[in-house]
């Protein structure tokens, strides 16, 4: 039985917004012992903090270990392909969580990175002190390239746009870390003990998602309850293996090894 990899932000909700079909999707696969991770893009919350948002939701029976995000990726990253360890970051507790967890030392002296996840609170003062630290030396380091999230009455700016910025203002490159470049991916499989060939891709972005998918040559299903759409495809020019509206239609259908 494969393992499926979830994402999060347009698959299992919209903002606070849960998605119905999702919600009853995931209480059939603990009813039938389907294992699932959530995979996702966003640095934002903690494990916990996540678990805590999708339960006020109604979702339940979900633990913090089966989390793994973009915070968790980019530092476990740096810290096997750089030396250094004095870190300031722009984002919220999670990537503050993957960093102290990994034995970063947070700082505003001389650091040797600045890791970039999405703040929604964030100002123009505090971009402004973390690009003085990129034109000192510091090397950016973005959590996601997220151009667009969705919420529940449209679209917000993503992080890959708030990096898009750093990168333009740095004359750096950040490296490609997370969704859809594999090495979120490599990282997620070693956390987890997992080969490619023991899990299934599950979102709704066709750029991170399921190009994600094809760029590691894992089976995608591309479902269209967040940020893209089946008339977007021959747009993008992204194939997924196999398209749903929504997850209800996964309860009638086999995917590979994958069955309800």
């Amino acid at each position: 039985m494969k393992t499926l990899l979830l994402d999060l932000d347009g698959t299992m909700y919209r903002g606070d917004a849960v998605i119905e079909s999702a919600k009853i999707f995931l209480e059939a696969c603990q009813k039938h012992k389907i294992p699932y991770i959530f995979l996702t893009n966003n640095s934002m919350r903690t494990r916990e903090e996540n678990v805590s948002h999708m339960e006020k939701m109604g979702y339940r029976g979900i633990k913090p270990e089966q989390f793994y995000n973009s915070a968790m990726a980019s530092v476990q990253y740096v810290k096997a392909h750089y030396t250094g360890n004095k870190a300031y970051y722009l984002g919220k507790a999670g990537l503050w969580q993957a960093l102290t967890e990994e034995g970063f030392r947070i700082t505003d002296q001389d650091p040797d990175f600045v890791f970039v996840g999405l703040n929604k609170e964030a100002t123009y003062a505090e971009y402004s002190k973390a690009l003085t630290f990129l034109l000192q030396g510091a090397k950016l380091i973005g959590t996601n390239q997220d151009r667009i999230l969705a919420k529940p009455d449209g679209f917000e700016i993503g992080n890959g746009s708030v990096v898009a910025m750093f990168e333009y203002a740095s004359n750096q490159k950040s490296p490609d870390i997370a969704k859809p470049h594999t090495p979120i991916l490599d990282l997620c499989l070693r956390h987890y003990d997992l080969q490619k060939e023991d899990v299934i891709l599950i979102g709704d972005n066709l750029e991170t998602d399921i190009l994600l998918g094809k760029n590691a040559g894992v089976e995608t299903v591309f479902v269209q309850t967040g940020v893209h759409m089946a008339k977007d495809i021959s747009r993008l020019g992204i194939e997924p293996d196999h398209i749903v509206t929504d997850l209800r239609d996964c309860l009638d259908f086999s995917f590979g090894s994958f069955m309800l």
